[in-house]
């Protein structure tokens, strides 16, 4: 195993660990922050495919309604974790916001008609009852706490929709058009339903959205699709790890988020949960989209 992968699964997991951080420093309303980053990334992401010899409007044909499912799916993902984020911890926005790596397999269940392997289930299990005890810690807190965590969780449902659009979508266009025609497709609902909140649309300051466009969109998920095509799935679920724990020592710093011994025990129930679901092989109905994805975002 070469040290290059590992050293972008790292910088990809921690630079994404800061995305919640950034979307509070913004100045504008938390789907306009997401509007921002997408709508400052797609311009590269068409650039990029150019460069490597395709057109993304061109492969649109055949596609069109699953770049529509998938950018409303993954516009919806975004604008409801960047929701989530202003209003539950940021160790919990991390966690909740990875949700889709539960939810995909589930799927995965239903359309092989299989059981999950004896892991996968222990891992679907620990990754309920980690989720039962934040949340639980979070309704103690406040009904806004609560509501975050559902946000998050609701992000996380959605995102496996674009899980698996792109992942259909990839088995006729290559990743660079993919990408940047899903992006493209998220544009305009996150526009409008920023406009439609109410929220504060154009920034005063623009350095927190750059920052998070270059780290989270550019940086954490380019390092990610490369680390995913080389390394094991056990050690790209360790890996994950980083995630919650960059998240939470960065809400105890800055915003003085302290976690509960119940805290503790859910997050590790969940953080346990996103190792396990990655053992064994994956239904081998899915066989194919599972290497389609792995181009895709993991985490946000």
């Amino acid at each position: 195993m070469s040290a290059g992968p590992v050293a972008a699964i790292i910088l990809a997991n921690v630079a994404l660990a800061f995305g919640p951080l950034l979307v509070r420093m913004s100045d504008v309303g938390p789907v306009a922050a997401a509007f921002w980053r997408m709508a400052m990334a797609v311009p590269v992401l068409f650039m990029v495919a150019l460069a490597m010899g395709s057109n993304p409007i061109r492969e649109l044909r055949g596609i069109g309604w699953l770049v529509v499912l998938g950018g409303l799916a993954f516009a919806g993902d975004l604008a409801s974790w960047h929701t989530g984020i202003t209003r539950t911890t940021l160790a919990n926005a991390t966690l909740f916001g990875n949700s889709a790596t539960f939810i995909y397999p589930i799927y995965g269940f239903l359309i092989a008609r299989m059981w999950p392997t004896r892991w996968q289930a222990v891992a679907l299990l620990l990754a309920t009852g980690g989720a039962a005890l934040l949340m639980g810690r979070s309704a103690e807190l406040s009904a806004r706490n609560l509501a975050g965590d559902l946000f998050c969780l609701f992000a996380g449902m959605l995102y496996a929709v674009y899980f698996i659009c792109m992942a259909r979508a990839r088995q006729r266009v290559a990743t660079a058009p993919a990408l940047a025609l899903f992006s493209l497709a998220t544009l305009l609902p996150l526009l409008l339903l920023s406009l439609a909140l109410g929220e504060r649309v154009v920034p005063g300051n623009w350095v927190p959205l750059l920052i998070l466009t270059l780290s989270s969109q550019l940086l954490g998920q380019g390092c990610m699709s490369y680390a995913l095509g080389h390394l094991p799935p056990i050690l790209i679920g360790l890996a994950l790890l980083l995630q919650p724990i960059v998240a939470g020592i960065t809400g105890w710093i800055v915003y003085d988020e302290r976690l509960t011994g119940a805290d503790w025990i859910g997050a590790l129930l969940v953080a346990v949960a996103l190792v396990l679901v990655r053992r064994g092989p994956p239904p081998a109905a899915l066989a194919r989209e599972r290497d389609a994805i792995r181009s895709s975002r993991e985490g946000d």
